[in-house]
């Protein structure tokens, strides 16, 4: 009795003690030091070679954006070392994608500091998700050298600005803070001082600067910046960190990976070849020199298959966490049902809204880990109403000729866990 008296009081309390830890990590502030870059500002020091991985969404991807200017920026402030980037954003993706592609597009680089940016494109994500792909990125990036520095940077939009002008962190930038405390990750809210001029009415989130030119114009569509203002601003918040980060007095020490912040974090996430996957029908093999939707996405695949055949698929055995593909939306695509161990079957569009040009996409099912799964990503044979998915946009189907095929395409197998022979 006194031992399930203990149980249950601290069951009780254990509530209490998690809303105690979140509220104080909530407040918005521009650096949380933590660990520091001990690593990365010692081959500073000794003139070594330096090599910064840029991991985001489309913020980080634009050119002459916060990526650039910051290395334009550390280029000039430390002219001792030679320094080079790793350009991995991509639009549109989050965390949840970004964890498959650590380790080909980062990892392999062998970079000396990782920044991490994902917090607007995560925006409305469980914290459970955010948790998961954020914690494997940082466990991946450690397992292969713990003397790589990691920083998370938090941008925003103009949505997630009251928060901050609230004093707290959004809640995807909350749910990542966590992560970093855990791991003694510096972390840099680059958009505070943004929504602190938006709040005195020095900023303006959305406009064209010529027609406010009493105004700093953030971007032309509250969320992506223009380099001369927004991702100016970025830079300077960043550079101020940097600043602050390189002045702590840190002796670089070997990390060890200790226990993960949640058990089923995304550390086994995988990108594999779908050339390696067992095809069943009349799928062809894409790539920038013989088909123009290849060539249009040569920065994101090498080579990619392609069906217009309804019942052909694509089959893998695996056990793990979770299973997908990293593929293509656009105006010829159609819809897969992916099937598993012929019992369950999900109907997955590849068309949406937005498909009047080609883009890179993904989509990632969970599975029983304990379990081995048959998995096949078949084309569908249910056509999609294009029409009236793009009229929800008010966008028509201008050329028809160009929306005709109902195609499924595929890049990359996306896989937590492991491909059973």
């Amino acid at each position: 009795m006194k031992l399930l008296l203990k149980i249950t009081t601290f069951l009780f309390c254990l509530p209490a003690l998690l809303f105690a830890q979140t509220q104080s990590q909530e407040g918005a502030t521009l650096l949380r030091p933590r660990g520091g870059l001990p690593f990365f500002f010692e081959k500073i020091k000794a003139g070594k070679p330096i090599t910064v991985g840029y991991l985001g969404g489309s913020i980080t991807e634009a050119g002459n954006g916060w990526r650039e200017q910051s290395l334009t920026w550390l280029q000039k402030t430390y002219p001792q070392a030679k320094f080079r980037e790793i350009n991995a954003g991509i639009g549109g993706t989050g965390s949840d994608l970004g964890v498959f592609r650590v380790q080909t597009q980062v990892l392999d680089q062998k970079p000396d500091l990782v920044f991490v940016e994902f917090a607007v494109n995560d925006t409305g994500k469980k914290p459970e998700q955010i948790y998961k792909a954020m914690e494997g990125i940082v466990r991946k990036t450690w397992r292969q050298n713990p003397e790589t520095d990691l920083c998370f940077v938090y941008t925003l939009t103009s949505d997630m600005a009251l928060t901050y002008q609230q004093g707290k962190l959004p809640s995807s930038a909350l749910a990542m803070d966590q992560i970093a405390g855990h791991y003694g990750i510096p972390s840099v809210c680059m958009g505070l001082e943004v929504a602190a001029l938006a709040h005195q009415g020095k900023l303006i989130f959305k406009g064209k600067p010529e027609d406010m030119p009493d105004k700093i114009v953030f971007s032309a569509d509250n969320v992506h910046p223009y380099p001369e203002t927004g991702h100016r601003l970025y830079t300077e918040a960043l550079s101020k960190a940097l600043k602050q980060l390189a002045a702590m007095k840190v002796t670089p020490k070997k990390r060890t990976l200790g226990r993960p912040y949640i058990k089923d974090n995304w550390e086994a996430a995988r990108m594999i070849s779908v050339d390696e996957l067992k095809k069943q029908g009349s799928w062809i093999t894409l790539t920038p020199e013989n088909d123009p939707v290849a060539l249009a996405l040569k920065h994101r695949f090498s080579s990619l298959l392609k069906s217009t055949t309804p019942g052909d698929y694509i089959e893998v055995q695996m056990k793990g966490q979770a299973c997908g593909l990293y593929d293509v939306m656009g105006p010829g695509t159609g819809q897969y049902v992916m099937e598993v161990d012929q019992d369950f079957k999900q109907t997955i569009s590849r068309f949406d809204a937005y498909c009047t040009n080609y883009r890179s996409n993904f989509f990632v099912v969970p599975t029983q880990p304990n379990q081995t799964h048959t998995i096949r990503f078949r084309v569908s044979d249910e056509k999609v109403d294009k029409a009236a998915i793009l009229k929800t946009r008010n966008q028509a189907m201008n050329d028809a000729q160009r929306f005709q095929e109902n195609a499924c395409y595929a890049g990359k197998l996306l896989l937590v866990g492991e491909l059973v022979p």
